[in-house]
């Protein structure tokens, strides 16, 4: 799994159509922080999603792989005057939690996990890291947007500061995707662009795999949506929300 090094200096920009209101808005809506106190972002980045969780009234800690992304995470919470501990962690190595009320794994953070063992185990740890009731909430990309939508590459992207060439080619496995990303960062010394290349391995799986995985390790409530909406997933649906409940 990449550990985003350089990623971490334009992630929030490359995110910014990423509507993170709606995302504690879903989980709020079965979850209040009222009665869900506690909250752990799994692949928490740079700290986006934990400081709004945090606003809304949760206790929350953050995990990521990435020490770029969590030194991210840390001072802008210390701006926001938030108390958020953050880990450096792998989500299928997640360990140290019991009793957790909420349990996150946002923005297809759980794509970037390579095997089926992977994604197994970290069901298994996060199963055993919420308290009884609990809930996970997480999204995944569509087997559809993995084997068409991603493969309609290239990809640009270019404000004056920020310039990506984004090329995917199919991975190995099925429903894989390999994204190699060139960057051109504007310095703010030189006024010319530094270039580093990026390269990220996604993978996915079917809505019913997900399913029986996490019936597997003990969920027992089991809840599907698409696209950011309220309604089941068809065909061309891009993005696939799952709530579990222990």
């Amino acid at each position: 799994m990449n550990s985003y090094e350089r990623f971490a200096e334009v992630y929030d920009v490359l995110m910014e159509d990423i509507p993170y209101d709606q995302y504690v808005k879903w989980v709020t809506a079965f979850a209040p922080s009222s009665n869900y106190p506690t909250l752990l972002d799994v692949g928490c980045g740079t700290g986006t999603l934990s400081i709004l969780f945090s606003k809304a009234g949760y206790q929350v800690s953050g995990i990521d792989l990435s020490e770029s992304m969590l030194t991210i995470a840390q001072e802008r919470s210390q701006k926001e005057d938030l108390t958020i501990p953050f880990y450096h962690m792998s989500m299928d190595d997640l360990e140290g939690f019991s009793n957790i009320d909420v349990v996150v794994i946002p923005i297809d953070s759980i794509n970037y996990l390579q095997s089926e063992k992977q994604v197994k185990e970290t069901f298994k740890r996060v199963y055993s890291s919420l308290r009884v009731g609990g809930q996970l909430f997480f999204d995944v990309h569509s087997v559809y947007k993995m084997d068409e939508i991603f493969l309609q590459s290239p990809f640009t992207y270019d404000d004056g500061e920020i310039f990506y060439i984004w090329y995917t080619e199919k991975g190995e496995e099925e429903h894989s995707v390999v994204h190699d990303i060139t960057f051109f960062v504007m310095e703010d010394l030189t006024n010319l662009y530094e270039r580093f290349d990026e390269q990220h391995y996604q993978r996915t799986f079917s809505i019913e795999t997900y399913e029986n995985w996490l019936k597997e390790v003990g969920f027992s409530q089991i809840f599907i949506t698409a696209d950011w909406e309220d309604q089941s997933p068809t065909n061309t649906s891009g993005r696939i929300f799952i709530r579990a409940v222990k």
